[in-house]
């Protein structure tokens, strides 16, 4: 399916019902320079971090996420357990990973880190890749192993960037098949996707899941400063995942640090504004001990942007936003990682003969 025949579809998405009984409606109008007014989500405060529901789980989640990619990147797995350790006793308690990351290096890094009583702690994430029931089963089985746990609370279809893929995962044989059978079997506690490449694509995988009955617990995608001005995550995806109480997992809150060459924001204000939004967590990437310093003093001290501060913001950063040069995981195929890899994905089954 393309891109236009989907924007034609959506128009009669009215007639399609979604789990929760709502339907999607045709993107709205992006207006630049313009802030969402949305309802953030009640906080609770232990210590100096902050926690938010995670959508209607009755989980609760740190304002800030550990990136599982960021915490493979260091030269030595000590320093990786030491950073992931640190952010465990300052009241971090949302991992982020995923199968591929590092050819399961990070997986293997947080299962190292989680021993000593650390698992307790945290709600663990990981991702896998495949689409087909068999690839799906055999990446979960590989991340129960390196994460060196019996249960992960949440698995995640990775990388849902292209509009076939809810097709190939919810069809016969397909990937959901297999997240579902581990859940049954106690092995998964929470399911949802992630995607950075077009809300529209987000879109028809909510629409997708409904049709089969199912809604999905949480969704991570891009909210960033520059995602409000084009191909807006926030604008098209954010309202319908609030209407359906899905937990919103924010991410790239600094482009993977495309944003900061624009010098139209800072880092502080890339955070603070995902923050903002009514994210039940935002994933950032943490590789050294001084960032996670940073971080944490940045959420004892966070206040929302008021009003005019967002306005001021939006309006610095409209210009470089306007065609996604800083966003680059939207515009181009070098973040994706299943485009380079497809044999993650599987092959679809064939039947017999």
């Amino acid at each position: 399916m393309k891109r236009r025949e989907f924007l034609e579809s959506l128009q009669v998405a009215a007639a399609i019902p979604l789990a929760a009984g709502a339907a999607i409606a045709a993107p709205p109008h992006e207006k630049a320079n313009e802030p969402q007014s949305f309802e953030r989500p009640k906080e609770t405060q232990r210590g100096d971090m902050r926690f938010r529901p995670l959508g209607k789980t009755g989980e609760e989640v740190s304002i800030i996420g550990l990136g599982g990619h960021h915490i493979g990147r260091q030269k030595e797995e000590k320093e990786s357990i030491d950073i992931i350790r640190a952010a465990i006793d300052a009241g971090i308690n949302f991992m982020d990973n995923c199968w591929d990351y590092h050819d399961g290096g990070s997986e293997l890094r947080m299962g190292h880190a989680l021993k000593d009583g650390y698992r307790k702690k945290v709600l663990l994430m990981t991702k896998i890749d495949g689409r087909t029931k068999k690839a799906a089963t055999e990446q979960i089985d590989q991340s129960l192993k390196r994460l060196q746990t019996d249960v992960i609370d949440l698995i995640q279809y990775h990388e849902i960037i292209r509009l076939e893929d809810p097709d190939r995962i919810f069809a016969e044989g397909g990937a959901h098949e297999a997240v579902v059978a581990a859940q049954k079997a106690g092995k998964v506690r929470f399911i949802g996707f992630t995607g950075h490449k077009d809300p529209l694509v987000h879109l028809r995988m909510l629409q997708v899941a409904a049709k089969h009955d199912f809604r999905f617990d949480t969704v991570q995608m891009p909210l960033n400063v520059m995602d409000a001005h084009f191909r807006s995550f926030e604008k098209q995806v954010l309202p319908e995942l609030l209407k359906q109480g899905i937990g919103v997992l924010g991410m790239k809150s600094m482009g993977d640090g495309l944003i900061l060459k624009s010098r139209t924001a800072t880092p502080i204000e890339c955070l603070r504004y995902a923050m903002t939004l009514p994210t039940s967590t935002v994933i950032t990437g943490v590789d050294s001990m001084k960032i996670l310093q940073q971080d944490l003093e940045l959420v004892k001290n966070f206040q929302p942007l008021t009003e005019p501060e967002l306005t001021n913001l939006l309006a610095r950063t409209a210009t470089a936003a306007a065609e996604g040069k800083f966003e680059g995981f939207k515009t181009t195929n070098g973040f994706d990682g299943t485009a380079k890899n497809p044999e993650w994905l599987g092959e679809p089954d064939k039947g017999p003969g």
